[in-house]
């Protein structure tokens, strides 16, 4: 199914009403889109489970029946991501090179840099008999790069693959490459939130970051668009500082609806906007709280962290 730029402004609109989001935003992505150059995108996948692609695909709108896919395809130009093309071995990887040469396009990571063994604990394509691996795809795509979009806290801060021992040595895009990045983080990434940077990127808008590269937009500020509260514990639904109607804060894992701050919840030092944006279906159980579970942070650069999701958390 091809989607049209109408569908696709239509889509974004929905994202960007949601975040209350200026239409000086989506007026500037309807102009870029009516050009008839594309935005190149490469994506590329290291060290993860590929989960935020799976978030980004299974985004479908309520009242846009087209898929993620269909927006990465039909939309920008998407020249290479492994899990979407149908092309394989030196025809895929030629077309990313040739991608690479030219130069100026948005470069999406996923997934966390394995820097142990000169990176060979992850390649991610080869060309005529060489493997080239994800440390070395992302020092040299990143130097061409018009912008280098982080999807995910692996990407972002290193997340899962970072965490424990560590023997591949996994780190950040930012700590490989120094250079500026722009980290959606999560675990998985909210499907949203890429679309709501990449039609920025697209705009042309500028996007404010905090100090871990994390756009304030969607981190640091709360449905109404103001920077108080930020942190997940203090637009809580269960935190009887909030709502005083509240019951008291849990003892136990299966007391439906009360404050999981004494059992591992880590929504006192987390800052997201997961209350409202999860598939569109604000206040419906469709983030962590929802379905009665301790936000476990996973936007965070500390995620997963040494201490145990089940116990008090300590900010």
């Amino acid at each position: 199914m091809k989607l049209t730029r109408r569908s696709f402004l239509r889509y974004s609109g929905l994202v960007f009403a949601g975040m209350n989001v200026s239409s000086s935003v989506l007026a500037a992505l309807e102009r870029q889109l009516a050009k008839a150059t594309k935005p190149p995108v490469l994506w590329l996948n290291g060290s993860s489970c590929t989960g935020c692609s799976v978030s980004f695909l299974n985004r479908i709108a309520d009242s846009a029946p087209e898929t993620a896919a269909d927006v990465l395809v039909s939309t920008i130009d998407l020249i290479y991501h492994p899990t979407l093309m149908a092309a394989a071995g030196d025809a895929a990887a030629s077309v990313l090179l040739r991608a690479y040469r030219e130069g100026g396009y948005i470069l999406v990571l996923e997934g966390g840099v394995p820097t142990a063994f000169n990176g060979n604990a992850c390649v991610v394509y080869s060309i005529n008999g060489e493997e080239v691996t994800y440390m070395q795809a992302v020092t040299e795509l990143a130097a061409k790069a018009a912008v280098i979009v982080c999807v995910g806290t692996c990407a972002s801060f290193g997340g899962i693959p970072a965490a424990g021992p560590n023997p591949t040595e996994v780190v950040s895009i930012h700590e490989l490459t120094g250079r500026p990045v722009v980290n959606l983080s999560g675990c998985p990434v909210n499907p949203d939130w890429v679309v709501w940077g990449l039609a920025n990127l697209i705009a042309g808008a500028p996007v404010e970051l905090d100090g871990d590269f994390r756009p304030m937009a969607l981190y640091n500020r709360d449905l109404s668009g103001t920077s108080v509260p930020a942190l997940i514990h203090d637009k809580c639904p269960r935190n009887i500082n909030v709502n005083p109607s509240a019951p008291p804060e849990a003892t136990d894992f299966g007391q439906a609806g009360r404050c999981l701050i004494n059992l591992g919840c880590r929504g006192p030092a987390t800052k997201a906007r997961c209350e409202g944006c999860w598939n569109g279906k604000a206040g419906q159980a469709n983030w962590c709280i929802g379905v009665n579970a301790p936000c476990h942070g996973c936007v965070e650069p500390t995620f997963p962290g040494p201490q145990s999701f089940y116990q008090t958390y300590t900010v």
